[in-house]
């Protein structure tokens, strides 16, 4: 008996070594699942999810509810910030639905173009790394020719395509995204050397730079930055180079801000913006968002209820959105925002890290470049709002009204589930 125990243990535990090898318990569930080093967690998966093709059944159900959360409550919070624009003479020509029906119009083709996205491998993804990043250069700079990019409020930022007008800077943060992974990926056995290895992907983020700044789009060109610095480190660029290139971005924008007369105005406003130099200046906008979360207090006035939207708060549906959103539902719609997007990007920065444990880090960084893309622009736009930071033109991700900005917003999302149902499939001993 003491022997036949013994073979059997035997048998055990070279079964658990080749599931460990392998992924697969005889029994056919999965082991090498909590062999990785984060936590993969249970999907539940069908067995017939498996092959060469990603499922919606497979993706990240939670991920959608809060998506689609965001998306309702911003297109409530567009109309209703939006609803008396049209008594102004400058929107007169407008319906009172005009912008909700605008804004409903790009969430429909960003859900078109994001199950589209979500077809398309990874692999195919990487190798549109360079094509996708140089499209995007080419539009930056098409947009700064006359008669093609528009104009709007001294700042010439989209190309008018007849039924939507298209940020090319948006595009940009996601070709960025892309062409960083790809890039880390191609450099991996040079990322400690700063020339070979973060020079070339700093000059290209630069050249982007220029063609933001020229329109000007300083707040692009911040996030953009951001997110390439971002992807660098977590590609394995070591500390020092990480903070020298930190070190090298805070004096770029400290010298544009002191070159610039008119962005040391909005640093100055933002410092006091109720003074009499700045409340009806570069302080306004600051100002009567502060009045608008005021007013709202704890629970808030209730929907539809705000009166800064009725043209005291200017961009009252685009980049302060969160402003009449306080004033409507209180501390209480603020908080549950930001634990919105917390949760978000907390829950896409896991998907990167289980694509990475699973060898697929080309796929593990654009995920967690998304992630830093949503929530660093949300930190910004609330910050804005709540009057932490000074005034950048950054909507508020999946809510704000811009179709530009929603589009490219969905198309990440289904990236980041397409890198989920991916995962999954490894997960399971498929093919992705």
């Amino acid at each position: 008996m003491d022997s036949l125990s013994s073979i059997q243990r035997l048998h055990l535990g070279f079964a658990r070594v080749l599931a460990l090898v392998t992924g697969r318990m005889p029994g056919g569930a999965s082991a090498g699942v909590q062999s990785l080093p984060v936590n993969l967690g249970d999907y539940g998966l069908n067995s017939r999810s498996r092959g060469n093709t990603a499922h919606m059944q497979s993706v990240d159900q939670a991920l959608l509810w809060v998506v689609g959360a965001l998306l309702l409550w911003g297109m409530v919070m567009v109309y209703s910030a939006s609803i008396a624009m049209p008594d102004n003479p400058k929107f007169s020509r407008y319906s009172h639905t005009h912008f909700l029906f605008r804004h409903v119009m790009s969430m429909v083709v960003g859900f078109i173009l994001a199950l589209l996205a979500f077809q398309v491998r990874m692999e195919t993804w990487e190798k549109m790394a360079k094509p996708l990043f140089m499209l995007a250069l080419v539009l930056l700079a098409l947009v700064l020719v006359p008669f093609i990019g528009k104009s709007v409020n001294g700042a010439r930022r989209w190309i008018s395509f007849g039924v939507m007008n298209f940020q090319p800077s948006e595009l940009a943060k996601m070709a960025t995204i892309i062409y960083a992974a790809d890039y880390m990926v191609r450099k991996m056995d040079v990322k400690e050397k700063f020339f070979k290895a973060v020079w070339p992907m700093g000059a290209a983020v630069g050249l982007a730079g220029v063609f933001l700044l020229a329109e000007p789009d300083m707040g692009a060109f911040i996030v953009i930055a951001t997110v390439a610095m971002g992807i660098l480190f977590l590609g394995g660029v070591n500390a020092r180079m990480f903070f020298l290139i930190l070190g090298i971005l805070i004096l770029a924008f400290v010298v544009m801000i002191a070159e610039s007369p008119w962005r040391r105005e909005r640093i100055f406003a933002y410092l006091d913006p109720f003074s009499a130099e700045h409340a009806l200046g570069k302080g306004y906008q600051l100002t009567h968002s502060l009045i608008a979360i005021g007013r709202g207090e704890i629970w808030g006035v209730g929907l539809g209820g705000s009166v800064e939207k009725l043209h005291w708060l200017p961009e009252a549906h685009t980049d302060f959105l969160l402003a009449v959103i306080g004033e409507e539902f209180g501390l209480v719609g603020v908080t549950l925002v930001i634990c919105l997007f917390l949760w978000l990007s907390r829950r896409i920065m896991v998907i990167g890290r289980q694509a990475i444990a699973l060898e697929k880090v080309f796929s593990g960084l654009v995920a967690q470049g998304v992630g830093i893309w949503i929530g660093f622009q949300a930190f910004i736009n609330m910050g804005v709002n709540l009057g932490a930071l000074p005034t950048k033109g950054l909507t508020l991700p999946l809510m704000s009204y811009g179709g530009s900005a929603i589009l490219m917003n969905l198309i990440a999302i289904a990236i980041v589930l397409r890198i989920d149902a991916e995962n999954k499939q490894m997960m399971r001993g498929g093919r992705p």
